[in-house]
């Protein structure tokens, strides 16, 4: 009899008590998703305050593109990266003050070059260029000396199920797996913003029209070439050279690019941050990949042939004969408008899109080595590069982070503007500072009037001097979610988060964002009603630059 009582209560329990009090539930003050930078920073913060957290990554590796291939820091002014953010940089200097971490050159080898500024500042103790191996060691450096929870290959269900809301607030999340995690604030810190979404809070995804933030340099901008990104001589973008009838090569848009200033749904395209190195002994062959198509990089030979000869100018170095190599010219590692319904996406599309990037690029590397049509020069010199055999060990030697330069962005209770990203502007409440160009890549590649091809969206326009970022970017409209911070997808239009899109500033917004969810506890307030002037009096003791 009793037995049977017992099998009632649990029964009843299973039906009636929370969630949270069930099997595979977690939690914490402060629950974290993403396993970025700024998510790792963000859940440092929170430690430091003296308040629990769980990061819910939905990544294996952590650090995001700061690991995953980005080791040539887009810094701009490092005067105004302040607290863990300049941590991070410091932690690799000091690893690569340790020569046995000097692998295949000498430290003096090097060169010391870096981003606007040397590469090692003894004086400051900072380094600004790195291995993708030294980023991620830092980052699980601090994961254990801060013995914070990391629960990895954590999807979000961003079905219903997926989210408890009471009152405009989260009470709690739950992945694919069937974990749930409660929390008392919630960060989302990845670069897709899905649990933002999911959460009801509103968003924008692609370039606004200039009208609607009397901006110039948002929306289409046909004909602006402010990088070397463009197609600078007239080549025809048909299989049989100037014959429309034969149809367009591939990775040519049918669609006409739009009227200058107009809003679309185009985004800036998306490549991997590939690090290559030209040691004999730490290089791998690049193979045909499956479904290589020659084809497909028709567009390139003609720009060899037509004299370009700038395939190397962003193979930037990095420490032991390694390289970061960027998109660079008409033709590159961007996979121009092959992105869009990317932020949106279901994680079965997005694994797809990635996919089709990896292919795309590993074929792009295979054509440079090995196709007729490359110039024997650069031909030849390509041969001595290859992906590192001792980076992303488990995948080849291919970044495991997919450089996603932008995907939704909040419309929150502060929305970032070109005015306010070139310093022109005097910021309320901030929290952080930025100060790279707005710098925004190709959104698309179409045929112009003339029957030509030609390149759209790269726009990069320096900033008058550094500029703060509003608290009010990172959290959203106080009706919509009331526990809820984020400092990556954060409100911006398109053209600002081209500037603010930088992994320091991820780190530093990351920061900042703990320190508002834990004052938000202590405070028993919501977000966005934070008092400002302990949220600044925090930031300040953890040596956050706010202002200029």
């Amino acid at each position: 009899m009793k037995a049977c009582k017992v099998l009632i209560v649990v029964f009843l329990c299973s039906i009636f008590l929370p969630t949270w009090a069930q099997k595979n539930t977690y939690s914490a003050d402060v629950i974290v998703y993403g396993g970025n930078a700024s998510a790792i920073i963000a859940a440092v913060q929170v430690k430091k305050m003296g308040h629990s957290v769980i990061v819910v990554s939905p990544d294996k590796h952590l650090g995001g593109l700061t690991s995953g291939g980005l080791g040539f820091s887009d810094t701009g002014n490092k005067e105004v990266i302040g607290g863990l953010s300049r941590e991070f940089y410091q932690r690799i200097y000091q690893h690569y003050q340790k020569e046995e971490n000097w692998l295949w050159e000498k430290k003096s080898q090097f060169g010391n070059k870096g981003q606007g500024t040397v590469a090692m500042d003894g004086a400051n103790k900072t380094m600004w260029i790195f291995e993708p191996h030294a980023a991620e060691q830092v980052m699980e450096d601090l994961v254990k000396e801060y013995q914070i929870q990391v629960w990895r290959e954590e999807y979000l269900d961003r079905s219903r199920q997926g989210i408890r809301l009471k009152d405009a607030k989260i009470q709690e999340i739950s992945t694919l797996s069937k974990k749930h995690f409660v929390g008392k604030m919630f960060i989302d810190a990845t670069y897709e913003g899905d649990l933002m979404a999911l959460a009801g809070v509103k968003y924008h995804v692609g370039r606004e029209a200039n009208s609607v933030y009397g901006e110039k340099w948002n929306g289409v901008q046909v004909g602006v070439f402010q990088h070397g990104h463009y197609f600078k001589t007239k080549i025809s973008p048909f299989k049989v050279a100037n014959d429309p009838s034969s149809g367009l090569l591939p990775e040519v848009s049918t669609e006409k690019p739009g009227l200058n200033g107009s809003g679309d749904h185009k985004i800036q395209a998306y490549c991997f941050r590939m690090c290559l190195s030209n040691h004999p002994d730490n290089r791998r062959a690049f193979p045909k990949p499956e479904g290589y198509n020659p084809d497909r990089y028709t567009l390139y030979a003609r720009v060899f042939e037509s004299g370009w000869r700038e395939t190397f100018d962003k193979f930037d170095a990095i420490p032991n004969r390694k390289t970061d190599t960027n998109n660079h010219g008409p033709f590159s590692t961007d996979f121009i408008g092959k992105n869009y319904d990317y932020p949106e996406a279901s994680y079965a599309r997005r694994k797809v899109i990635i996919k089709e990037h990896e292919l795309y690029q590993k074929g792009l590397m295979y054509f440079l080595q090995n196709d007729s049509r490359v110039p024997s020069e650069v031909q030849d010199r390509m041969k001595i590069w290859g992906l590192a055999k001792d980076e992303f060990k488990d995948n080849g030697g291919w970044p495991h982070q997919l450089y996603v330069r932008e995907a939704r962005r909040m419309l929150g209770k502060y929305v970032m503007k070109e005015a306010d990203a070139l310093g022109k502007t005097k910021i309320e409440e901030p929290i952080g500072m930025g100060s790279y160009s707005l710098d925004a890549h190709n959104a698309q590649r179409f045929v112009t009037a003339e029957g030509y091809v030609q390149n759209e969206g790269d726009i990069g326009v320096h900033p008058d001097k550094p500029y703060s970022i509003s608290y009010g970017s990172i959290v959203p409209q106080e009706q919509e979610c009331q526990n809820l911070l984020v400092p990556v997808c954060l409100s911006s239009s398109h053209i600002a988060y081209g500037s603010i899109r930088m992994e320091p500033v991820f780190m530093i917004l990351g920061q900042s964002a703990a320190t508002a969810a834990v004052l938000a506890i202590q405070q028993k307030t919501s977000t966005q009603q934070v008092p400002y002037s302990l949220l600044k009096e925090r930031l300040l003791k953890d040596g956050q630059v706010v202002s200029y």
